[in-house]
């Protein structure tokens, strides 16, 4: 992965997501020039903005909004939907809770997963099993929440299928692959080290690599906060 790129690239995913379903969109032009630019900014940065993904801007200002008033309430409001290991590792993690390396993460988030029906993955996945933790103030958190992760987890996947056709495999070879943040031992999160503008309307997508572990995260175009880590890399 290369380490002397001067800008993120932007690429307009229109004609992938327009395209997503069409057996054939592998050998459409614009397609296949949707796929060169992932091919290369995956290579030569690691990180790109996306356009043309087809989330509406008012509905992610209404998550901004809806959680931050979240993250405002009382201590002890936020406490209500505090996560344990009898909630499956779900629900509300306080400022210095979270460990890495024996070193508390200055961040508070909601962690929220894919719901697991008890016994689906018998002993290995019982320590997930349950149901997300939701607040009930503000009002209509969950399902809003819910709507935007539902589209974020879509979105993910046509962009993989882009990522998988520029790797020369079929479009769905990333289906069913477990999905992680993964990165280097000694660094502890995957971040743009130079300025990175926000830019509205546009995702950023930082691009980990491991052999045997895909790396792949969604959130919006700055430096990321710790609802940006938890509840939208948790989308995937």
């Amino acid at each position: 992965m290369g380490s002397d790129f001067k800008t993120i690239p932007v690429i307009d995913i229109g004609p992938l997501v327009e395209k997503i379903d069409d057996p054939k969109m592998a050998n459409d032009p614009e397609v296949k020039e949707v796929i060169r630019m992932l091919d290369k900014a995956c290579k030569d940065a690691g990180f790109f903005y996306v356009k043309g993904h087809g989330i509406a801007d008012s509905l992610v200002k209404e998550v901004r909004d809806i959680t931050h008033k979240f993250f405002g309430l009382p201590y002890e409001d936020k406490l209500k939907i505090k996560m344990t290991p009898a909630s499956g590792y779900r629900g509300y993690q306080r400022i210095g809770e979270n460990i890495t390396k024996g070193k508390p993460d200055m961040h508070e988030a909601i962690d929220c997963y894919r719901e697991i029906e008890p016994g689906t993955y018998g002993t290995l996945g019982k320590p997930l099993e349950g149901s997300n933790l939701w607040p009930d103030y503000p009002s209509h958190f969950k399902e809003l929440m819910e709507e935007y992760l539902c589209l974020l987890r879509d979105l993910s996947r046509k962009i993989m299928h882009g990522i998988a056709l520029a790797l020369g495999g079929s479009a769905d070879a990333f289906e069913g692959l477990l999905t992680l943040v993964n990165q280097d031992d000694d660094i502890h999160a995957l971040e743009v080290l130079d300025v990175a503008t926000q830019v509205p309307g546009l995702y950023r997508y930082p691009l980990g690599q491991d052999l045997e572990i895909f790396s792949f995260s969604i959130c919006t175009p700055k430096i990321r906060s710790g609802f940006d880590l938890e509840v939208l890399q948790n989308a995937f």
